[in-house]
């Protein structure tokens, strides 16, 4: 059988696809809890919760910030979805600002595989599509002195010491993890 073939046979029925599938929806359900919350704390403002973020919407406010740049996407129904989705503040009809956007990450099956005697695997599978996302998000929203964006990344490939820490640098911009960063450092320039 073909690598790419038994990657596909592999993940299809798993404890990591179903983890991965529950604690997706715990986090959605916990946005919508937020959503909610914010709503009635602050009535001035509508906020809710999108699970998807069009990338034909994306291209449309950096075209509309950024005129003198060229801006690509290929397919009218490709988006950006973070594993909890958005929650957004919505101004009017055609603008909604993201107050709020979350991932989460399992990663690492090497504990349980010890346990069951076998070898250990490569890290990085939920890191790397991670950063695809981050990616797109931060370009999103670059010229914003606020990057409302958390992962909770959790599993064995996150224990001190692992190979896996300085990707996930990396994508912190080379910035220490764990800790929090309300607005962006140096003139906005990293929005850790």
């Amino acid at each position: 059988m073909a690598h790419k073939d038994q990657l596909q046979v592999q993940g299809v029925g798993t404890v990591i696809n179903a983890t991965s599938k529950a604690q997706e929806k715990d986090l959605i359900k916990a946005l919508e809890k937020v959503a909610k919350y914010l709503d009635g704390k602050f009535p001035r403002f509508r906020f809710i919760h999108e699970k998807s973020w069009h990338l034909k919407d994306i291209v449309s406010q950096l075209q509309e910030n950024y005129p003198k740049v060229d801006f690509l996407f290929h397919h009218e129904s490709s988006f950006i979805r973070p594993d909890g989705g958005c929650i957004k503040s919505k101004q009017d009809e055609n603008l909604a600002y993201p107050v709020l956007i979350s991932e989460v990450k399992n990663q690492g099956t090497n504990d349980q595989r010890k346990k069951k005697g076998l070898d250990k695997q490569a890290r990085g599978n939920a890191i790397e599509r991670l950063g695809k996302n981050l990616i797109g998000l931060r370009t999103a929203l670059l010229g914003e002195s606020i990057f409302p964006f958390v992962c909770f990344g959790y599993g064995c490939d996150f224990e001190e010491g692992s190979s896996i820490l300085d990707p996930v640098s990396t994508m912190a911009m080379f910035g220490e993890l764990n800790k929090t960063h309300l607005y962006n450092c140096d003139h906005n320039r990293f929005n850790r």
